[in-house]
């Protein structure tokens, strides 16, 4: 669509005295294009550089336009001033950030955080415009591993802009969610963050029962002795923190929004499903805080164990190193009293002619009584002190 046309366009719905000219025309364009309203959405993975998942005008909360582009979509919505656009973008580039902040006016910070990935879940109103960043989770069942993934949502009166860096969360099933319920689509854009943040919500439940599979095991693990355990449990215990700030500052999050119902009039029907969200995601946190205390006490119980086993081994080595000293005295001991009759026939064995008592008529018993005598008293010192 040409420059000249959209300025023609936005100048045509943003006249008053043409604005019911408008509407007829929106209602015409949802009379004519029947087809394109059931429109399914079109497939995440998209050619490389195309950046937009899908973009999808509603009316009355039906399908009335799928524009390819960001300048049709932008069009569409001129054409129709009542209208709600649903623009889903994969990892868009600054160009293409910077058209929608002109278009819908939104705010530079909140546009560089978008850019950036790796933010803290937050809410931030700009104005009439509310920008959300939510982290979401799945389970690896493969790995036993937590992944997140993120997306910020830019909801403006008669606009939602979703932003993802990550293949979670599958924005395209709440889509669907939600062209499959009018009525709920027909509340305005509030509607739609309250679809995602629901989605993300209950993307929850399967990392909780993961984490939760996994502190049995490691309870297991921890009592059977398994010298690996120890790493397990750090790793868990980093997963769950991650999880635990992708969760907790959601609580603030619904509670800011809780306080603006009455003020921006928000329908009976979203607060209370809003309220819904914001009772699971204090469920979530709750178990989410008691998982990281239980893993505390787990990490405490297992330093406990580890150290009761190197007592014991400490005892058990203590023990052997006495029962060896034992051994060790007692042969000592015999050593001392052989070698004493060693030396005196050694002495007696040299074959020297003039030696003393060595032609003595008694020398031989001489000798042997010696060696007795020597031995004996040997063994009777040895033997008092606890060497035999």
């Amino acid at each position: 669509m040409s420059d000249l046309r959209l300025r023609t366009i936005r100048a045509f719905s943003r006249t008053p005295s043409l604005r019911a000219a408008a509407r007829k025309h929106a209602a015409a364009v949802s009379a004519a294009v029947p087809e394109q309203a059931e429109k399914q959405p079109r497939d995440p993975q998209m050619p490389k550089g195309h950046s937009v998942v899908d973009s999808a005008i509603y009316c009355d909360g039906r399908r009335v336009a799928s524009p390819d582009s960001l300048a049709e979509t932008y069009g569409e919505l001129h054409q129709a001033p009542h209208s709600l656009a649903w623009i889903g973008l994969y990892r868009p580039d600054r160009r293409e950030l910077a058209s929608l902040a002109q278009e819908f006016d939104l705010h530079e910070l909140a546009i560089e955080d978008a850019n950036e990935a790796h933010q803290r879940p937050k809410l931030e109103r700009y104005g009439d415009t509310l920008f959300v960043v939510l982290k979401a989770a799945r389970y690896r069942d493969a790995t036993e591993e937590v992944e997140f993934g993120e997306v910020h949502v830019f909801v403006g009166p008669d606009f939602v802009v979703t932003v993802r860096h990550a293949e979670a969360p599958n924005l395209a099933a709440v889509r669907r969610r939600v062209e499959r319920d009018p009525e709920l689509l027909s509340r305005g854009a509030e509607a739609v963050l309250y679809a995602i943040m629901d989605k993300v919500v209950d993307g929850y439940a399967p990392v909780v029962a993961g984490l939760e599979n996994d502190i049995d095991e490691i309870e297991t693990e921890v009592f059977r002795g398994d010298p690996k355990v120890s790493r397990r449990i750090y790793e868990l215990s980093r997963e769950v923190i991650e999880f635990q700030r992708a969760t907790r500052p959601l609580v603030g999050m619904l509670e800011q929004l809780r306080g603006g119902f009455q003020k921006y009039g928000v329908d009976e029907e979203l607060q209370r499903s809003l309220r819904d969200v914001a009772d699971h995601v204090t469920e979530v946190v709750e178990k989410v805080d008691g998982f990281r205390e239980l893993l505390r006490d787990i990490l405490t119980v297992n330093a406990t164990l580890v150290a009761q086993q190197q007592n014991e081994e400490m005892k058990s080595l203590a023990i052997a190193s006495s029962e060896q000293n034992e051994e060790v005295k007692r042969i000592s001991a015999w050593a001392a009293i052989l070698f004493a009759p060693t030396l005196i026939g050694t002495v007696y064995g040299m074959n020297f002619d003039k030696m003393p008592e060595l032609h003595w008529q008694y020398g031989y018993p001489f000798a042997i009584g010696l060696m007795a005598l020597v031995c004996g008293g040997l063994h009777q010192i040895f033997k008092r002190r606890g060497w035999l």
